[in-house]
């Protein structure tokens, strides 16, 4: 753990208690912040640009496949954003489906295909949390109905076989099955994690889960055999401050970017750990 953390710089301050964190394929790192703000990142970090603003409360972004464009999840507006990333144009994308209208709509994630997952956490200290799922042309639908209990992060596994689920309040992480014609499956439990509330999930590329919690200031892996470790953890919040999300980013995927909404940074890791490979580096 020290040596993790000393290995951990501020990649980029300045920024509005940063939620979310999300790496272009170009190598600039993005994030959101608590009055709306859409910020672009240079790749060494040091121009910081705030591109957009919803008016709202950033939670969860996503880059389509190709990083054509780019999901933001507000809580503040209680909807899913469309961010062309040529023009900056915010285009509301969804205020929910299936009769369900939005209360925190929290994280997204984009299959390979196109189709982009969204949880809604539901309501806090009510086990109320749902998946819904949009296709590329915007149809929605409740994909998985729950109930969970504040679903936060998402992350699909290599083989997009299942979709890993950040559950704030259990506290601990779920998985539900991706059935061969795309509805949920069977969902099952991949670990509990006592006294945390862990909200952001990446994998590397061996199939290792991170988990990064709002509260202690700590990231955990988990191994394909649900073995739970202390990647990294930083009990004076100095450089991981609730770290809420993160993604893997630099050259070769083994840097973690880490977005601190308890303070004005987003942290970068050198973990020497190869990242998954999101459906944003495809073509």
């Amino acid at each position: 753990m020290p040596s993790l953390l000393s290995k951990s710089t501020i990649f980029a301050d300045g920024l509005d208690h940063p939620e979310c964190v999300a790496i272009h394929p170009d190598g600039t790192v993005w994030a959101g912040g608590e009055a709306g703000q859409i910020y672009r990142i240079s790749a060494d970090g040091q121009q910081v640009e705030a591109v957009a603003n919803t008016g709202g409360f950033i939670l969860g972004i996503a880059f389509s496949p190709g990083a054509k464009w780019l999901a933001i999840c507000d809580l503040g507006k209680k909807c899913v954003w469309k961010l062309d990333l040529e023009t900056f144009a915010l285009e509301c994308f969804a205020t929910g489906a299936a009769g369900h209208a939005f209360n925190i709509p929290n994280y997204a994630v984009f299959d390979k295909t196109g189709n982009l997952y969204v949880s809604e956490s539901g309501a806090f200290r009510e086990v109320t949390g749902k998946i819904l799922k949009f296709a590329p042309d915007g149809k929605g639908e409740i994909w998985y109905n729950g109930p969970l209990n504040f679903a936060n992060g998402m992350a699909l596994d290599s083989g997009e076989k299942h979709l890993y689920v950040a559950v704030s309040f259990l506290p601990g992480v779920e998985k539900i099955a991706i059935d061969a014609d795309g509805k949920a499956g069977e969902r099952t439990l991949v670990c509990t994690l006592p006294e945390t509330v862990p909200d952001g999930l990446a994998f590397d590329a061996t199939g290792n889960l991170y988990v990064s919690c709002y509260a202690p200031n700590r990231i955990f892996k988990v191994t394909p055999n649900q073995e739970v470790s202390v990647l990294i953890d930083d009990w004076e919040a100095h450089t991981l401050s609730n770290p809420t999300n993160i993604a893997f980013g630099g050259e070769d995927l083994d840097q973690v970017f880490a977005a601190n909404i308890g303070r004005w940074h987003i942290t970068k890791i050198e973990a020497g750990i190869r990242g998954l490979a999101l459906a944003s580096h495809g073509k």
